[in-house]
């Protein structure tokens, strides 16, 4: 296991639907991390079967013609260029993928297969009773992540 102080080289930012009020909360977190160390961001867009579908009907993909890629509908979300922007605007190198599953459990499988040194992921604060109930994306990749994980809360 690599040493999370010495450097980093790899930061996955993993986004999701309900991101788009903080992508720019998002963007200043990797940039914290990832701009003084040069490493390169990960940017990851994760939907579930549903969503995924849903974003393809929205984005008049014809599912019988069009090559569809995960990677290709995350470039065409709206957080992702918001993030995009930012990087670029601070010089900082990316990639962009998307994946298909279950948010917390493909956040932890895409960190582990890019070798993460860092996982940033969002959420929003919730009751020990709203977790329990509706499950936390958040808390499932803090404790199954490879690395060390960053918790971005949205500013409600």
């Amino acid at each position: 296991m690599k040493n999370p102080f010495l450097m980093l080289d790899t930061v996955l930012l993993a986004v999701g639907p309900g991101d788009a009020d903080r992508s720019e909360q998002l963007a200043e977190a990797v940039l914290e991390v990832a701009q003084p160390a040069g490493a390169t961001v990960i940017l990851a867009h994760v939907f579930t079967s549903n969503e995924y579908d849903e974003v393809l009907d929205r984005l008049e993909f014809d599912r019988e013609v069009d090559d569809v890629d995960p990677n290709a509908v995350a470039g065409r979300h709206s957080t992702i260029h918001d993030i995009q922007d930012i990087l670029d605007e601070h010089d900082v190198d990316y990639e962009i993928q998307g994946a298909v599953g279950e948010h917390g459990p493909t956040i932890v499988d895409l960190a582990e297969s890019v070798e993460a040194d860092r996982v940033i992921v969002g959420g929003r604060r919730r009751s020990p009773t709203g977790k329990a109930v509706f499950g936390s994306t958040a808390q499932e990749v803090m404790l199954s992540a490879p690395c060390p994980v960053t918790f971005v809360r949205s500013e409600e």
